[in-house]
């Protein structure tokens, strides 16, 4: 649909998830010497059924709810292909939780995924909303205060998602994909746009089940450009 800088990669079948996270906010040295930062970045692993809250999994919370969380961002996910790709890029190991994830997914590729798209795992069912939009807590977390800009020029946002069925997940299980709405755009194709190509802004009105604040912010951008 449109064109962006990460080429596409084969992934394994069939698609699962391999973790499911859940963590508490905590405090951070930083961005500035002697300042603290409130964050739910660390989020861990955890075994068996999680129960899925119709905006959040069950001992899952939000640090800043104001711009995290809430019904277009419930569940953020994170693929094991992309952890994989970052520990080559940086060339070093780094945790797989570093992206503060709740699921991470193993043999699906997230930069394909169509805004709209409906999700079963296990009992519960969910819609790809909007990709991330990364802020300075991501490279206090990852100890690279470079990180934010490197997450936007790899074009590997990850996807957050909204429950449209509550239910309970866990690891190991399948991820059935369904409902993919005709209109294509992805959520490369939306982070492209608004990282990378600003003046096609308009495309993403054509997108309905995509969170409000990206139709706001391709309204405006119509505004200002007349």
């Amino acid at each position: 649909m449109v064109e962006h800088p990460a080429a596409g990669r084969p992934v394994a079948h069939p698609p699962v998830v391999s973790s499911v996270a859940v963590g508490l906010p905590v405090e951070l040295d930083g961005p500035a010497p002697g300042q603290r930062t409130l964050t739910a970045y660390g989020k861990s692993p955890v075994s068996g059924p999680v129960a899925v809250l119709a905006e959040s999994l069950q001992g899952d919370r939000q640090a800043d709810p104001e711009n995290h969380g809430g019904p277009h961002k419930s569940v953020y996910v994170y693929a094991a292909e992309d952890v994989d790709w970052w520990r080559r890029e940086l060339d070093r190991d780094i945790d797989g939780q570093m992206f503060g994830q709740n699921l991470t997914t193993s043999g699906l590729d997230l930069r394909d995924a169509v805004v709209g798209e409906r999700w079963r795992i296990g009992t519960a069912e969910f819609e790809v909303a909007q990709p991330r939009i990364p802020c300075f807590k991501l490279g206090l977390f990852a100890g690279d205060r470079t990180m934010p800009r490197r997450f936007i020029a790899a074009v590997r946002p990850g996807a957050y998602l909204r429950v449209v069925r509550p239910g309970h997940v866990a690891a190991g299980e399948g991820i059935e994909v369904s409902d993919r709405p005709a209109h294509g755009v992805t959520l490369a194709d939306v982070f492209t746009v608004y990282h990378h190509q600003r003046e096609r802004a308009e495309i993403l009105l054509g997108v309905p089940q995509l969170a409000p604040m990206y139709h706001e912010w391709a309204r405006e951008r119509r505004v200002r450009t007349g």
